[in-house]
């Protein structure tokens, strides 16, 4: 019922396919397809035929898709079910038959294993890279230059934490000076620029010269592509080396940035480059994109050291299509991928996990209330700086700015550097920011967090609070301001033309607002023990409120008002820090952050940028409320015509007519001009191939041969011979009337991932409905340009 779409025999991909999202048709058209046979008539006529497992095309490059357009899943899965059953049927002729059957079946499977496995590497290899190039810009250790400062402390008797180890060697030390002072301090400053500086400039270099698309998160895009749009080139090669050096470089930079949404990029570049293995996956862009939609849960796996909080994004945040099947394998291919960076240990300690906590004390349940208060201030956070960015990015785009992005790269991380040196908290690696904030403060801590006059006098070691010194004041200053400059400079940093993530600056603004919020309580809990509220916990002496608890609550809530995760956000939360007592408190800020979010601002971030770029994407979150019918938003209107082509009553000549005057990604077929009865539906892609296929390999073929799309054979004629084209034509198009709900239409769109749609009224055809049409009456309804939509 379907085109079926795949090539004879399968040659691996060369590197212009591997670029390619898709691939390309022009690499396949110099391979020749079977000979197209001749009926008695003489008429040329294309007939399906199988060689080997793989069912045969006649014409190369059938079924392929152009750059930014949208792919047909229905056709797509359907041209899957022929190939499956051709092969199951084939299974009983010969050993080799069964064995190619058995390698179909568990192809999936071992494509999968091997995107975790190379996902799990990669990832390695970046966190190893990133750690040793962020300490290189503070010393260097000059008995192994390739450690960072904790493995060249490791060495040493005085421990990594107390600061004072004399294996590592500071820039000011190499020139000559002492390790304090204001000389020393004053050198430190200037090399710790240059280095920043140095990083984001190479970073950003990269990305201009060899792959413009390696910048940003990819997770817009990403959520576009799986679902069913077509970038090519997005996850090609290029875009995964340049993606995986240029983060390396621009986490090292200081900026504020994460390398978590970019891991999810880098996955999917290595699942498209994997499914060119596979013909199953690699030919069929409705299957690959089950394999991209595992690869993103790999990707979020290894960013976070959490597996099930991967499989539980890739289904709740990016997946458009996510049937039963591809959550089984998303399983396996994020645990696949844990394991592997695992093997590589490249935190060098025991956890996977980025930041492990271990917090002994049970929550009081008046503490809820703080949770919840933290959720909203999470949410209010996150609206200001999604409207923020999206106002800076907004303006980036429209105006000069845009032309110049090395420099703006150059001039935020300068601003960036010059600003976060003076403040300890700004000037270290966010990640140990916030590994800071989420700790405990035990008897050995030496940091400002912790510098509130504690007193561990008693025997038994029990926390007494002294009131509150100096100490706690200069940290929560020093906080306050951490919070303001994070929150502005990722502003202007998000969306910049380096590889750049927003997972770890949300999780830093949140975790730094609880920690305030924590220590507040804290404060409250020792100066009145005997409020109702503590009841009792807080009157034995012992510290009963956790600020390092607060910090994760508090990280949760923005993360989730940035990106509207829920479940997923909470599972990644408690296998980020392996907290699973605190799944309560992180479930109750998550939701009120969203709900907060929700209230103030219509879109998380990723979908802000997804309709700030102008991508086809329908979200299936959305509702559509609006009471228009199909025949309001179909083309052509009324009173215009519409191209069709007969059955059999146009030449090739008046066909290559059609295609030269209109731009339609496809026409339907109709039984004749005057009755308009409705045959089929034919791609301008497939028809272009076709009759280009045909004038190459069949003598007569000429612009005067009558094209049929009927089986049965015409009357003789004494003309050209006729060229049959029934085996391209769609005799099944999805069609609905006139009076259907727009509705019921987007529905349609969404959950069967339509490309287009035929409008009809008593049988006969009045106009089209594409996927283009449906998002640009969206966007009019919603007083939006309807011009933005990206589409080619």
């Amino acid at each position: 019922m379907y085109t079926k779409g795949a090539r004879s025999s399968f040659s691996s991909p060369t590197d212009d396919d591997m670029t390619d999202i898709t691939t390309s048709g022009h690499s396949d058209r110099s391979t020749i397809g079977p000979q197209p046979a001749e009926d008695e008539d003489g008429n040329t006529n294309y007939t399906a035929s199988f060689s080997g497992m793989h069912e045969a095309v006649d014409i190369p490059g059938i079924g392929q898709y152009e750059d930014f357009h949208t792919i047909d899943w229905q056709r797509d899965i359907a041209r899957d079910r022929m190939r499956h059953r051709y092969i199951v049927k084939k299974k009983q002729d010969s050993i080799w038959n069964l064995i190619e059957g058995a390698h179909d079946a568990w192809s999936g499977w071992l494509c999968v294993l091997l995107v975790g496995v190379a996902t799990g590497f990669v990832a390695g290899v970046i966190d190893i890279g990133a750690s040793w190039m962020t300490d290189l810009k503070f010393g260097i250790c000059p008995q192994a230059f390739w450690l960072n400062e904790e493995q060249c402390c490791w060495s040493s008797e005085e421990t990594f934490d107390t600061g004072n180890c004399t294996q590592w060697v500071t820039w000011a030390e190499i020139l000559g000076q002492t390790r304090l002072g204001a000389g020393s301090y004053i050198i430190s400053y200037l090399f710790y620029i240059v280095w920043a500086l140095l990083f984001a400039a190479l970073s950003a270099s990269l990305v201009r010269m060899f792959a413009p698309y390696a910048c940003g998160s990819g997770i817009p895009e990403i959520k576009t592509i799986l679902s069913g749009f077509i970038i090519r080139g997005y996850l090609g090669k290029w875009t995964l080396i340049i993606k995986s050096v240029g983060l390396i470089l621009s986490v090292s930079s200081g900026l504020s940035l994460g390398k978590e949404g970019p891991m999810v990029h880098i996955a999917c570049c290595i699942g498209n480059i994997l499914s060119y293995l596979f013909p199953k996956y690699g030919r069929n862009e409705a299957k690959k994109r089950e394999i991209l939609s595992a690869a993103a849960a790999a990707g979020v796996s290894v960013a976070f050291g959490a597996p099930i909080g991967g499989v539980l994004f890739s289904l709740e945040e990016v997946s458009y299509y996510f049937p039963l099947k591809t959550l089984w394998r998303s399983f396996f291919c994020a645990l696949i991928a844990a394991f592997v960076l695992r093997y590589i240990n490249p935190f060098g300690n025991e956890h996977s996990v980025l930041f492990f906590v271990e917090y002994n004390k049970p929550w009081i349940f008046f503490e809820l209330i703080p949770f919840i208060g933290l959720g909203i201030i999470g949410g209010v956070i996150a609206t200001a700086f999604i409207k923020g960015n999206l106002y800076w990015c907004r303006y980036r785009k429209y105006s000069k700015l845009g032309q110049y992005p090395v420099t703006e790269v150059l001039v935020v991380t300068a601003i960036t550097a010059i600003i976060a040196y003076p403040n300890p908290y700004t000037r270290m690696n966010t990640s140990e920011l916030i590994y800071l904030l989420f700790s405990q403060c035990g008897i050995s801590n030496a940091d400002n967090v912790c510098d509130y006059n504690r007193n561990f006098t008693d025997v038994n070691s029990a926390l007494e609070l002294a009131p509150a010194g100096p100490g706690v004041y200069n940290a929560i200053w020093l906080l306050i301001l951490a919070l303001i400059l994070k929150l502005v400079m990722t502003i202007f940093t998000f969306g910049m033309k380096v590889p750049c993530g927003l997972f770890i600056p949300s999780l830093c603004l949140g975790a730094i607002a609880g920690r305030i919020v924590g220590i507040g309580m804290e404060q409250l809990a020792y100066n009145y023990p005997k409020l109702w509220i503590f009841s009792g916990e807080c009157s034995t002496g012992y510290d009963c409120i956790t600020p390092g608890l607060y910090a994760m609550v508090g990280a949760a809530a923005v993360l989730g008002g940035v990106t509207r995760m829920t479940v997923s956000l909470v599972v990644i939360m408690f296998e980020l820090t392996g907290g699973v007592r605190y799944i309560v408190p992180l479930m109750a800020a998550a939701m009120a952050s969203k709900w907060v979010g929700d209230a103030l601002g219509r879109q998380g971030i990723y979908d802000a940028h997804i309709a700030l770029n102008g991508y086809p994407f329908l979200d299936s979150k959305d509702e559509f409320a609006h009471t228009s019918l199909a025949a309001d938003v179909m083309q052509p209107k009324r009173n215009e015509t519409l191209a069709v082509i007969t059955q059999d009553s146009m030449t090739v000549d008046d066909i290559d007519g059609l295609l030269k005057e209109t731009e339609h990604n496809g026409y339907p077929v109709v039984v004749s001009r005057e009755s308009q009865y409705l045959v089929g539906f034919v791609l301008r892609r497939d028809l272009n191939l076709a009759i280009a296929n045909s004038k190459r390999m069949v003598d007569g073929i000429c612009g005067q041969s009558l094209v049929l799309f009927t089986s049965g054979n015409p009357p003789q004629t004494l003309g050209p011979p006729h060229l049959k084209l029934k085996k391209i034509l769609d005799m099944a198009p999805i069609t609905i009337t006139d009076q259907t709900p727009m509705e019921t239409v987007v529905d349609m769109f969404r959950k069967l991932g339509l490309r287009q749609t035929l409008v009809t009224h008593n049988g006969r055809l009045l106009g089209v409905i594409t996927k283009k049409d449906v998002l640009r009456h969206v966007k009019q309804l919603d007083n939006e340009d309807p011009n933005s939509v990206l589409f080619n």
